[in-house]
């Protein structure tokens, strides 16, 4: 017997794309992009899978951005390979779940919220992966209450995200899967490859309607992993999202996010400190690669990750700085501090990395001499 799950309609104070959200911090993609999503579904011809917002073609335009006929501007969301995006699109298309698998930064979360949001117009169901995260955050819980008092009940059972996502045909998502324990993972096998979700307790069961699928994000970099078993792996189609390729990418990357970061924060234009931006990310992807950008000297990497996400704190932090207490414009006294704090994380072994490569690099360079400067004053 299944068991169909009531999707009660959401707050339109705090939904409704059309009212003004000025007091959120960060607003969903679906709302903070809801112009773009509008325009492109209004163009959109092409062929739509069961309860998709917008066509796979629309969607990965929504992703890697372009021009309408109209002339309507579509931002870019991911800097990056654009066949890496068109796999993620189809297999969400398709009846495989998407992992999204990469180093810390490499905008795997950033990717999996603008999909859900194009595909579902809806980025919410999410389930946030940790050491603690338990059975009932993949499956469904219990209001205790009501339990106690009737026994269980369609009326006492707690759905979640999944289930939800399930029973509206929608997108689900669960972040950092890795970290989530073994035997909480392998909730999902069920779910993923008969596309049902047992609820023994009432002898009931939730079946996965048309449009229905699931986008996981994880890495195997930091501590605290834990290993996908087999089984769970082949339910998923793999996407691997890459470090930005270059220089320019990179800065592309920080200075369009450190924007939109600023505009919500009254915080001064990027392009007033894109040189301090380009010399953050020269000395995060030098140290990281193990390697001066001209392939001529060798230096030593910290134990940080030094990610694309880490430089965009970086700046942000910087241009905050700035801001309040200088006179709103970039410079390197306002990024060093921040960079230390990035690359020091071990405070013997990762202060001798950089004091090396503060001698032997940066000081060399005779451009970079405001910038030895500052990061010889913070580092003292």
């Amino acid at each position: 017997m299944s068991v169909s799950i009531e999707t009660k309609p959401d707050d339109p104070s705090t939904t409704d794309p059309a009212k003004p959200r000025t007091e959120v911090l960060r607003p969903h993609a679906e709302h903070t992009f809801a112009g773009e999503l509008t325009a492109l579904a209004a163009h959109d011809d092409r062929p739509r899978p069961a309860r998709w917002k917008l066509s796979p073609w629309a969607v990965s335009l929504y992703l890697l951005g372009g021009t309408l006929p109209d002339g309507t501007v579509i931002t870019p969301k991911y800097v990056g390979p654009r066949r890496l995006v068109e796999v993620a699109v189809t297999t969400l298309a398709t009846d495989r779940a998407l992992l999204l698998l990469g180093v810390p930064g490499t905008a795997k979360t950033w990717v999996s919220e603008h999909l859900a949001a194009a595909v579902s117009g809806d980025s919410t169901l999410l389930v946030q992966g940790t050491a603690g995260t338990p059975e009932e955050a993949v499956r469904y819980g219990w209001n205790y209450a009501r339990l106690l008092a009737d026994g269980p009940s369609r009326e006492a059972l707690v759905p979640s995200p999944v289930m939800r996502a399930m029973a509206a045909g929608t997108t689900a998502r669960v972040e950092e899967l890795t970290r989530i324990p073994a035997d909480v993972q392998d909730t999902l096998i069920t779910i993923l490859s008969e596309k049902t979700l047992p609820i023994p307790e009432l002898g009931q069961e939730v079946q996965a309607v048309r449009g229905f699928n699931l986008i996981a994000t994880a890495n195997d970099r930091d501590r605290g992993v834990n290993e996908l078993s087999s089984a769970l792996r082949r339910r998923f189609n793999t996407v691997v999202l890459p470090l930005p390729e270059s220089v320019e990418a990179e800065v592309d990357i920080v200075s369009r996010r450190v924007g939109e970061i600023g505009r919500s924060l009254d915080l001064p234009a990027v392009p007033d400190g894109i040189d301090e931006i380009r010399r953050v990310v020269t000395v995060f992807r030098e140290l990281r690669d193990g390697v001066t950008s001209d392939g001529r000297t060798k230096v030593k990497s910290p134990s940080g990750t030094l990610s694309t996400a880490e430089a965009i704190s970086v700046v942000t932090s910087g241009l905050a700085l700035a801001a309040h207490f200088g006179d709103g414009v970039l410079r390197a006294d306002d990024v060093a501090a921040g960079i230390l704090g990035a690359v020091v994380r071990d405070p013997a072994a990762d202060r001798v990395v950089w004091q090396e490569y503060l001698e032997t690099v940066v000081r060399e360079r005779d451009d970079w001499t405001d910038f030895y400067r500052a990061c010889r004053e913070v580092s003292a």
